[in-house]
């Protein structure tokens, strides 16, 4: 009889290392550290078995591949969804991962952990948004050995900007023999005005000496735009009959990655990796409040922002009789060129006509750890590490803004500096306590140091008790930071609003001014989780509420600093109120037979707003349950069924930026749908594998219809029914 790649004896050590029952994604690979873990790991592997953790692998990403970007990938794990960059609607196809309602900014984003914050370079709105599709599209889904999804307390070890949360995107190593492989993947939507995806991968890996391996992968990934009228019908027209909302943009990836290995001895490993990224988009017509003009409507198609992304490290791992440790240094450079953008009023963040300039954002940062085992009454596992990092962003194009009326702040009308910059430190310690037989404790605190924002702690407590041989309950604590960001605190950094984007129970006189504050404290959150996970060596499950409680959250503030001889206001970036995000996940792991597994997980939010106005945080599902059917019908053949379903998403009730309560087709809410897939594989040999498949099959569609204020949460696009082939030749 046939068994599936990943027998049923496999399950309690997938447990392990799926990094807690509430990732249990179908079909987990072991890898080495399986084979250790009656002993005592790490602190940082203990709090990767937390329950708001969870594993995506290579052979997953094989059965449902993402259609071009890795957040498709994502979005199917507990806890996260897609979202704009804010409540607000505006940019609201540019969906990014949302990691437990806490909004895009607060989910920080690895690739072999190191952060990729290429989406700072990008000019930050009024509202909170910004024209950037993420960071989770530098990796080909091809070259993911895995993804870590880790959400909660356990996040909070990775420093500022992990709130929410951490994606950490693995990529594949050197192999021990050559190898190579070319993928080519289709994708075709069934409606013509949605735009079709074309994706070709290569790769090489291979040995060079005894000690030294290499892995070269080139990547070339094509999406289409919709077409310009995709929501016609649905949203408001212009006085030239075409709809004021767009549809999804394109995007064109281009990608080279090298990685060389060196291990002189079994102790030692040092890698160099060194990459290169071209993001290109296909202009769809999104303007940031839906106010298109002839100049827009003719930069369909054309290509009007690039993000170029280089990257270096250099990273030493040491395994030794002692301990291990690792330390790096990486570089990481982004380039974006794009049509300069309005800074006031309606055409705030609209193309217009000019040059285009880019913001350059560069990051160096060093880091190093060791953890060490020893015994002092109990067996312990304690972890020490540092990290330095220097932050820089240059954006002329975005500070452009003038005034023609006294003074703001201390700078003159045209010689503010378009360059910003900081520096920041951590020092953190972990130890990974065996109190008991049952018992295990993983108490941390790390320290955080910003030249700009002075000092934070983040003290951290998770634990697990192994109630019996198959149920273990889990829980765990930690206070999280996320630093302002570097317009936020740009006191260069200058909008304009002509009135009506102002407080409107104030009497307008010349508009108003929000400009950057460098008196900004970070926004901290203590993050709580409890639950359980089961395992009695058949079928798993696990289920864990979660609530973090945040304050200082950093808001453009509609208090009046001061007014300038004009009548003009002036307002700036504020720490303001707090928030409260709440809910429950869960999943449950049924073989139902020795071929036919059945993975479910759902997210149930119970709240995700701000405490002061009541207003949400994001634009989520009151709900979402992923299920997924895998029957691995034969060696050759295998076959895949998937549902999702989403609940109602309710948009905000008011408009803090004004004051005014939003009223008639701003209230709509979104009623609660399902998307539905079907795959089938074919593994003819081990050299050559093909999968087709049909995705959202009943064909269910939504149409962006304007922004918050105008539509609800009937802010973005979900693509209709679409098609899919993949093939990949080996050797």
């Amino acid at each position: 009889m046939f068994v599936p790649p990943f027998p049923l004896q496999y399950a309690s050590a997938a447990v392990a290392l799926a990094l807690s029952g509430a990732a249990l994604a179908q079909g987990v690979t072991p890898v080495q550290e399986m084979q250790s873990i009656q002993v005592l790991g790490t602190a940082e592997e203990e709090i990767k078995e937390s329950l708001g953790v969870s594993v995506i692998t290579a052979e997953d990403i094989q059965r449902r591949p993402a259609t071009n970007d890795l957040a498709d990938i994502i979005r199917r794990e507990p806890g996260v969804n897609l979202t704009g960059n804010s409540a607000s609607g505006s940019r609201g196809n540019n969906r990014q991962i949302d990691i437990r309602g806490m909004g895009p900014e607060n989910t920080l984003i690895l690739i072999d952990g190191k952060p990729s914050t290429s989406r700072n370079s990008v000019r930050y709105g009024w509202n909170g948004d910004r024209d950037t599709r993420g960071d989770t599209n530098w990796v080909p889904a091809e070259q993911v050995e895995r993804i870590e999804v880790i959400r909660g307390p356990a996040a909070a070890r990775y420093g500022s900007g992990a709130m929410g949360g951490v994606v950490n995107i693995i990529t594949k190593r050197p192999t021990d023999e050559t190898s190579g492989s070319i993928t080519y993947y289709r994708g075709q939507p069934e409606d013509s005005k949605e735009g079709s995806t074309d994706r070709v991968n290569l790769s090489l890996s291979s040995p060079i000496t005894d000690t030294l391996s290499m892995r070269v992968y080139g990547n070339y990934n094509k999406t289409r735009a919709d077409a310009r009228d995709i929501n016609a019908g649905k949203a408001a027209e212009g006085a030239d009959g075409i709809p004021l909302t767009s549809g999804r943009e394109g995007v064109v990836n281009k990608d080279v990655n090298a990685l060389l290995s060196w291990r002189p001895n079994r102790s030692n490993t040092l890698d160099l990796d060194l990459g290169f990224s071209r993001q290109g988009n296909e202009f769809a017509g999104d303007t940031m409040n839906n106010t298109p003009d002839e100049y827009v409507n003719d930069l369909y198609g054309d290509e009007t922002n690039t993000m170029y992304r280089e990257n270096f490290a250099l990273t030493h791992s040491g395994d030794y009789d002692w301990g291990i440790s690792k330390a790096s240094i990486a570089y990481d450079y982004t380039r974006n060129m794009r049509e300069p953008e309005g800074l006031a009023g309606g055409p705030e963040g609209r193309p217009v006509a000019g040059e285009k300039q880019p913001s350059r954002l560069k990051n160096l940062r060093a880091a190093g750890e060791i953890s060490v085992p020893f015994k002092w009454g109990v067996e312990q596992y304690a972890t020490m590490g540092v990290e330095w990092l220097h932050e820089s962003l240059e954006d002329p194009s975005g500070l452009r803004q003038t005034y023609s009326s006294g003074s703001i702040g201390n700078t003159g009308q045209n010689d503010r500096d378009p360059k910003t910059d900081q520096d920041s430190y951590a020092f953190f310690i972990e130890n990974n306590i065996e109190a008991s037989d049952r018992i295990t404790l993983t108490p941390g605190v790390r320290l955080d140091h910003s030249s700009e924002f002075g000092s934070n702690w983040s003290p951290s407590l998770n634990g697990s008790y192994d109630a019996t041989d198959s149920l273990r309950l889990r829980a765990g604590i930690a206070r999280a930071y996320k630093a302002p960001n570097l317009y936020q605190s740009n006191p260069n950094y200058l909008l304009y609003s002509m009135g009506n984007g102002c407080l409107q129970s104030e009497t307008n006189s010349q508009g108003c001014y929000l400009v950057g504050n460098e008196d900004l404290s970070p926004e901290t959150s203590v993050n709580k989780e409890i639950g359980f996970e089961y395992d009695p060596g058949t079928w798993r499950a696990s289920a864990a509420y979660f609530r973090n409680d945040y304050k200082n959250k950093i808001v453009a503030d509609t208090n009046v600093l001061y007014r300038l001889p004009n009548g003009a206001r002036v307002l700036q970036w504020s720490n303001s109120g707090k928030a409260v995000v709440e809910g429950l996940e869960g999943n449950l792991f049924l073989p139902l037979a020795s071929s036919l597994d059945w993975n479910t997980n759902f997210t149930y939010m119970i709240e995700s707003k701000n405490k002061s106005t009541g207003e949400p945080l994001s634009i989520i599902p009151e709900y979402t349950i992923n299920s997924t059917l895998d029957w691995y019908y034969s060696p050759k053949w295998s076959f895949q069924a998937n549902v999702t379903y989403y609940g109602k998403q309710t948009g905000p009730s008011f408009n803090i930026r004004t004051g005014e309560e939003i009223t008639g087709d701003g209230l709509q809410t979104i009623s609660p749908y399902a998307l539905a897939g079907l795959s089938a594989g074919y593994e003819y040999n081990k050299n050559l594998r093909f999968r087709v498949g049909v995705s959202n099959l009943f064909d269910k569609r939504l149409y962006r219809e304007g922004n918050a204020t105008s539509a609800g949460a009937a802010t973005y696009n979900e693509p209709g029914r679409a098609y899919y082939a993949t093939m990949t030749a080996s050797f």
